[in-house]
């Protein structure tokens, strides 16, 4: 995680601090557990637990741990340790029959669960803008494009649309991951809870209202990790769709929206002229860092026996790096379609840039339908004449009426070159979204 892509409440959840703190929490519920048992002292349960609201891990307990590890080369021990050091003698009841990961692994779905719970907050709140959006320009005409080439009108409300659809498909993904890794595994060194009693896990997560594995070897199986990353990363290619259509849209031969442009804002230091759609662009870069993050991911699945730990490093970058760049992405996205700028009569204008081609499919329906033709002897008409526009700049409709063989009138062309019954189920639409 570099500062530059970090939202304030990523930075401290992912920071060293807050991952002892998960720890004890851990370590604390389960003793708790013990302690309701006889395994471990009530009252060293209590006191422990007095102390460390009264004096909660903080920077300078990280410290003291990268101080012990730098000798024992094991981050738990030199955590337990530090522990003692701060909460007196109590704290040797701390890991009674638990291994290493049990606490790691626990811990670490404890940050993740909290992590993509601000990411669901931040994709809601993406979501309510395109909502926005959509009702704004429900009836703001513009052209539709296949392949990057006009096609036929739409609105600029059905792209907001398109993508609150797209977003409440995310969201689903997202929580359905967000419910596989809260899951509570404290099964002992390799699953088989011979020093620790399979009643501990299960009081821990029912006291969490989270799930207890039901069965592991010495590490929680990371298809859930995998999981988490995939949604994530699915999620990056959607914000990188909407990203690169307003990236087009800015183009300066499109211009038909763009993004904020602040004041004091240059968008060049040697042409003074220009603003350049830089928050897109980051946004689509920072998706393809979570495509990455999901590769890396899928290969920490397989481990060796019971347990290895290739996984554990590359989970100490991607797993804070992915959950941190979507918040940002996402951030910076809704700040974008929020203040997006619009040019409605620019849209319009493209719209008639062809002289009306967009309109050829209405046409080529009413020599079917209205006049008879078999289709081939229909398109082959407008076919004629469109590319016929296309090369001369003319007008399709001035074409098709100087056309000898089109029977269409002018009240027929009229009709055929109507914007409004292009657009006239627009409503429909969004009856399908209660809006």
């Amino acid at each position: 995680m570099i500062d530059r892509y970090l939202t304030p409440e990523m930075k401290a959840l992912w920071s060293e601090a807050s991952k002892y703190r998960a720890w004890l929490r851990v370590e604390l519920a389960a003793m708790q557990a013990q302690a309701r048992h006889g395994e471990v002292p009530q009252a060293a349960f209590d006191t422990l637990t007095a102390k460390s609201e009264a004096d909660p891990l903080d920077e300078a307990f990280a410290l003291k741990v990268a101080e012990i590890e730098a000798v024992t080369r094991h981050d738990i021990v030199a955590f337990t340790r530090a522990l003692t050091d701060r909460y007196g003698d109590e704290a040797r009841f701390i890991h009674h029959g638990l291994t290493s990961t049990d606490v790691v692994d626990t811990a670490q779905n404890l940050v993740l669960d909290e992590a993509l719970g601000v990411i669901i907050t931040d994709v809601e709140a993406l979501r309510e803008v395109c909502r926005i959006q959509a009702v704004a320009h429900k009836h703001t005409p513009t052209v539709g494009r296949t392949h990057g080439i006009h096609a036929e009108p739409m609105t600029f409300g059905l792209k907001f649309l398109n993508w609150m659809a797209t977003l409440d498909r995310d969201l689903e993904r997202l929580h359905a991951a967000r419910k596989r890794i809260q899951v509570v595994m404290l099964s002992g060194s390799v699953g088989t809870f011979a020093h620790v009693s399979p009643r501990i896990e299960e009081e821990v997560a029912q006291a969490w209202g989270w799930q207890a594995a039901p069965v592991t070897n010495q590490t929680l199986a990371r298809d859930r990790h995998a999981e988490v990353l995939s949604a994530l990363a699915i999620y990056g290619t959607t914000v990188e769709k909407i990203a690169v259509e307003i990236r087009h849209l800015q183009r300066s031969e499109v211009r038909e929206a763009m993004e904020p442009f602040g004041k004091g804002q240059t968008g060049s230091s040697s042409m003074p002229h220009k603003k350049n759609p830089i928050l897109t662009e980051n946004v689509t870069g920072l998706s393809r860092l979570l495509r990455g993050y999901l590769l890396t991911g899928l290969e920490n699945v397989p481990l060796w026996h019971e347990r290895d730990i290739s996984h554990s490093s590359a989970e100490r970058v991607i797993l804070p790096d992915a959950t941190a760049t979507t918040s940002y992405a996402t951030r910076r996205l809704t700040g974008v379609l929020r203040d997006l700028v619009v040019f409605p009569e620019r849209m319009l204008r493209n719209l008639n840039d062809l002289g009306g081609l967009v309109f050829s499919q209405r046409v080529l329906h009413a020599l079917i339908d209205e006049k008879g033709m078999t289709r081939e002897d229909a398109y082959t008409l407008v076919q004629r004449n469109a590319l016929r526009s296309w090369e001369t700049g003319e007008g399709l409709r001035d074409l098709l009426k100087a056309d000898a063989e089109s029977p269409l009138s002018d009240a027929e062309l009229d009709a055929a070159f109507d914007l409004g019954w292009y657009l006239r189920h627009v409503d429909d639409i969004y009856a399908r979204f209660g809006m």
